[in-house]
Parts: C-alpha cells; sequence; structure tokens
C-alpha cells in the first residue's frame, strides 16, 4: 500500500491566513480578552485594603460580603457591603441604565430611518455623497464637546429656556431639561444618530428596487409595500443599528456625569465610584460583568425576536 503524502503546514494557505491574522489575533487576546478575564476572576474574589485576597467568594453577585484590612500584619474585617444584585442601589442604577439604554435605542432608531430611507430612494445619486458627509458632521467634534454644548443648550440660561422665554411662552426657566435622565437621553440619542443612520442606509441601497416595483404592480398600497418588502429586507441595517446605539449606551459614563446629575447617574457611574472612591475592585468587577451579561441578554432576546419576526414574514 503506498502511504498517503505528508501535507506541509509550514507556507500552505492555511498558515498564511493564521500569519495574517495572528497580529489582530494578538491584540484582541491582550487588550480585549484579557482584560476582561482579569476582571471576571476579580469578581469572585475578596477585597483586602489596596489589594485583592485570592480567596474564592460569591456574594459580590449576591448576598453580603466582607471587606478586610491589614492590621498588624493580621487581616481584620474592616466593612461590611452587598453583592452587586442584593444592594437596592445596584439594582436601581442597573435598571436605570436598562431603560435609558432601550429609551436611546428605540428614539435613535425610530428618527435615523426616515432620514436613511429620504436619503436612500429620495435623494438624486449625485446628492447621495453630500448628504453623508452631512451626517457624519457631528464626527467633527469631540463626543466631549457635544456633550458639553448640549448642557449649555439645556440649561436655565441655554438656547431652549432663552428661546421660550422670549417668545412668552414661559415664565421662567424650565428646570427639568437638565441633570435628570431627559437630558441624558436627548444627549445620547444625537451622539449615536449617525451611527444608526449610516447602517439603515447601507441596507436600504441594497435593495433590488424591482421588489417594489412587483409589490406595486400586484396591486399592494405604498404602506404595505414597505411593511412586506422594504422593512424585511431593511432590517439587517435595523439590527445592526440597534447594536450599535445600545451597546455603548448602557455603560455610557460620561453624558451621566455631565448632563445627568443625581437623578440621571447609570450604573458605569457606580462602577467608577466602587473602584476609585471605595477601592472595591472584586464589587466593582462584579458590577461590570452584571451589566455585560444583560448586555448579551438583551441583545440574544432581540436577535431571537428579529429571527422570528422574519420568519413570520416569509
Amino acid at each position: 500500500m503506498q502511504s498517503k503524502p505528508k501535507v506541509r503546514f509550514r507556507g500552505s494557505e492555511g498558515a498564511n491566513g493564521l500569519l495574517m491574522i495572528s497580529p489582530t489575533a494578538i491584540y484582541v487576546i491582550l487588550l480585549l480578552a484579557a482584560p476582561l478575564a482579569m476582571i471576571f476572576a476579580y469578581s469572585f474574589m475578596t477585597d483586602g485594603y489596596l489589594k485583592i485576597i485570592p480567596q474564592f467568594q460569591l456574594c459580590n453577585y449576591v448576598g453580603e460580603c466582607h471587606s478586610y484590612k491589614d492590621v498588624n500584619g493580621v487581616m481584620t474585617e474592616a466593612q461590611t457591603y452587598r453583592g452587586a444584585w442584593s444592594d437596592p442601589l445596584s439594582r436601581a442604577l442597573m435598571l436605570r441604565s436598562l431603560m435609558v439604554s432601550l429609551i436611546v435605542t428605540a428614539v435613535t432608531v425610530l428618527l435615523a430611518f426616515p432620514v436613511a430611507y429620504f436619503v436612500s430612494f429620495h435623494v438624486a445619486p449625485s446628492k447621495k455623497s453630500l448628504w453623508l458627509f452631512l451626517i457624519t458632521i457631528p464626527f467633527w467634534t469631540s463626543y466631549l464637546i457635544r456633550v458639553f454644548l448640549w448642557k449649555v443648550i439645556l440649561g436655565t440660561g441655554g438656547v431652549v429656556n432663552t428661546g421660550l422665554m422670549g417668545l412668552g411662552i414661559i415664565d421662567e426657566p424650565l428646570t427639568w431639561l437638565l441633570y435628570n435622565v431627559n437630558s441624558v437621553v436627548i444627549t445620547l440619542a444625537h451622539a449615536y444618530a449617525p451611527f444608526a443612520i449610516l447602517p439603515i442606509f447601507v441596507a436600504l441601497e441594497k435593495i433590488d428596487r424591482s421588489f417594489l416595483e412587483a409589490g406595486r404592480d400586484l396591486g399592494e398600497t405604498p404602506f404595505m409595500t414597505f411593511i412586506r418588502v422594504t422593512l424585511p429586507l431593511a432590517m439587517p441595517g435595523v439590527i445592526s443599528s440597534v447594536l450599535i446605539v445600545f451597546i455603548p449606551t448602557i455603560g455610557d459614563y460620561v453624558t451621566p456625569l455631565l448632563v445627568g446629575g443625581p437623578e440621571g447617574r447609570m450604573v458605569a457611574n457606580l462602577i467608577e465610584l466602587t473602584y476609585k472612591k471605595l477601592d472595591n475592585y472584586p464589587l466593582g468587577s462584579a458590577l461590570a460583568i452584571s451589566s455585560m451579561a444583560i448586555v448579551v441578554a438583551v441583545s440574544l432576546l432581540f436577535l431571537f425576536l428579529n429571527r422570528r419576526f422574519l420568519k413570520g414574514n416569509k
């Protein structure tokens, strides 16, 4: 019997492919996977004063934990704290973060779809580049500067209150525009609007216009053609927009800090407080892992519902 020739891996197509992606893989492992693994490991450890005690415990998530302090070489109990899911404040901030992120996502995508639809279907091909250029103008300035601008616009002496008082609609400035959840939603919706418009626009551009003509030839109204043809075909772009907006907004830190006030604080602010002020790395890590778990769960639920929706249309 003739033996099969040995396949050389070095110099093969597979080896060349691995060689090409290895720098990116190393980058991802060192800067993304390794820190996440470290945070996950920290969330099960014990808090010590200015250090982490490698002692496994689940109470950073549920139950009561103890922080320890080194006194003359002996680790003594310093204080007691509740886990991420046992503390009412932590649960309230995680729920608020989830609600704010869902509202921002819904508002942003609902406002982005008409803009993307208009540019794709009603703007001349020669002018689409100009419209896309105008949509990306907010990226010219720093995100931090845009947040500060909304702080000026919504303030008691800002453009909104000054204009309403000048028109005689109100007699005194509206105080509920700033330093609450409303201002956080408005600022985040504006900041992430281009991220929602562009994926939807790309999906709409890929739709074969003959499908729409076929729907009209079969007697469908423009609205039903949109529901049965345009929207299902544009769902990949909608999904991308939803995920692009939802995932970062639930963990946003700067916007609640600058325009949220005490009523607009979110879970990212609590994580920062736990790490820097309380010096409790295990609890802060548990809060971070809990937030990521919420993001993953909601994202998977959305993808599942979207799949059911598309199957229903088919």
